[in-house]
């Protein structure tokens, strides 16, 4: 790996874990779309998961109070269910078809709230997020927006809304992790990973992009909050769309 694309990651993983610690889903967005540039898909995938798994975690811990625990442990479930039945059919999108799924989740935001009846306040459907985010994230690499439709209606504030999604962003990137490091160990012994010492870097950098990020939260309300949270990552979307059209187009 060039020492430009090491420095790259390691400037990615704070900044990204900042807006994340923020927003709560922009930041993988942006990361996963980074890490792609300069990764082979699979491995992209499992260092995308480790170092979400990572600022999620710590966010969790940091933001602990607020964490809705009843909601945590049934997506958990539902994560294991997904992780069980993709590990069986696991198989990472070419680039363009990775920037396509990516630049169309943001979609999802854009829903009229009337349309939607998902609340992950309910058992069923905080299980039902745990199957579909995490399949969504084993497919696309990030399911963020799909994840926020399962908020945009319950009357959590924003702190909760925060500690509750990273903690269960811990199980999907999880399964992530054990799915496409598998994948990689079976097909090519790990080959197209970053080296370890830059991920004893990145890790210290995401968790203190989490720590500014949740200072930053505490300055926000909750309607701004939900206002810039949707521009942002329908801004990214937009980016990787024309991404997926320019690989798309260099490929025919």
């Amino acid at each position: 790996m060039s020492a430009l694309a090491a420095l790259f990651i390691l400037v990615l993983s704070f900044v990204t874990a900042t807006l994340s610690g923020v927003f709560g889903m922009a930041g993988g967005l942006v990361l996963m779309g980074g890490l792609a540039l300069v990764l082979p898909v699979s491995a992209a995938f499992v260092t995308h998961g480790l170092l979400q798994l990572v600022a999620n975690g710590w966010r969790a811990i940091l933001h602990r109070q607020h964490v809705a625990w009843r909601i945590v442990a049934l997506y958990a479930l539902g994560s294991l269910i997904a992780g069980g039945v993709m590990s069986l059919i696991a198989l990472a999108p070419s680039k363009p078809y990775l920037f396509l799924f990516m630049g169309l989740l943001p979609a999802l935001l854009w829903l009229p709230q009337d349309w939607i009846r998902l609340d992950a306040a309910k058992p069923a459907q905080a299980l039902a997020s745990g199957v579909l985010v995490t399949a969504v994230n084993l497919t696309a690499g990030v399911a963020g927006p799909l994840l926020d439709i399962f908020f945009v209606r319950t009357t959590l504030t924003r702190h909760v809304i925060v500690a509750t999604k990273a903690a269960t962003q811990v199980f999907a990137h999880l399964a992530k992790i054990i799915v496409y490091g598998g994948l990689m160990l079976r097909s090519h012994g790990g080959a197209g990973m970053p080296p370890l010492w830059l991920f004893a870097v990145a890790i210290p950098l995401s968790m203190l992009g989490t720590v500014v990020g949740g200072r930053i939260l505490d300055r926000m309300t909750d309607i701004n909050f939900k206002r810039y949270t949707r521009l942002i990552v329908t801004a990214v979307g937009i980016l990787y769309l024309v991404q997926a059209g320019q690989l798309f187009l260099s490929a025919a």
